[in-house]
């Protein structure tokens, strides 16, 4: 997980931390049938994983929610709803496994794509990142592709050949290259065209043309005596 500092007049990033698993303990496990307190003869187990979970889950969203806490001057769910916050949530469940199920690393793209954990993985997109730091994300349990993000942008999906079977030939390099630097040429143009507009509007007036100057005078010479 990523560490993020709260900001200063947003306590909710480093408000009060409850004791959850005690208050757990306290409210809900202490009532549950075959509770076991510390310290005393371990009893039988009665609840299966299942139907412990559905108890749990109803006691947490229709009771503990609910219930009104002096130190917070009222309910969890109404302190909740009182702050108007809204969580960033992902668009698609994709992105939440993209999120949640797979790893990070830094990673600079070379000539013959990105070289990670004893293999090289490569797509036709690359070609035009070459020399670029990037960002990969990849699951451990599948290291048949990766993600490649540039700049917080999603980038493509590169392969790895020994592990996917799929081949890129060079022609297809060659070409993936060429469009790449046509667009990086374009957009050049088009900055540079811009500049050249901008500066022609904001150009100022030409000055008025000076009067020539008059034509340098020889220097004087000295009159010499006739016995030098």
């Amino acid at each position: 997980m990523e560490l993020i500092f709260s900001q200063f007049g947003a306590p909710r990033g480093r408000g009060k931390i409850e004791r959850f698993f005690s208050t757990v303990n306290q409210l809900f496990l202490s009532h549950q049938p075959g509770y076991s307190p510390p310290g005393s003869k371990e009893g039988a187990a009665i609840l299966t994983l299942p139907a412990f979970e559905i108890q749990f889950r109803a006691w947490l969203l229709e009771d503990y929610h609910y219930r009104s806490q002096k130190e917070i001057n009222g309910a969890p769910q109404a302190r909740w709803e009182a702050g108007g916050f809204l969580p960033r949530m992902p668009e698609s469940q994709e992105q939440l496994d993209l999120l949640l199920l797979t790893v990070a690393k830094v990673r600079r793209v070379h000539q013959d794509g990105i070289r990670f954990q004893g293999f090289r993985y490569f797509d036709l997109t690359l070609a035009g990142y070459v020399g670029a730091d990037v960002l990969i994300r990849y699951d451990p349990l599948d290291m048949a592709e990766i993600r490649i993000f540039h700049q917080d942008s999603f980038i493509c999906r590169a392969v790895c050949q020994e592990l996917s079977g799929q081949t890129i030939s060079l022609k297809e390099i060659i070409q993936a290259r060429s469009q790449r630097r046509k667009e990086v040429q374009a957009g050049i143009s088009e900055r540079a065209a811009i500049v050249e507009r901008f500066l022609s509007v904001h150009q100022p007036d030409p000055l008025p043309p000076r009067e020539a100057a008059p034509p340098p005078q020889p220097p004087h010479r000295l009159k010499r005596y006739l016995n030098e």
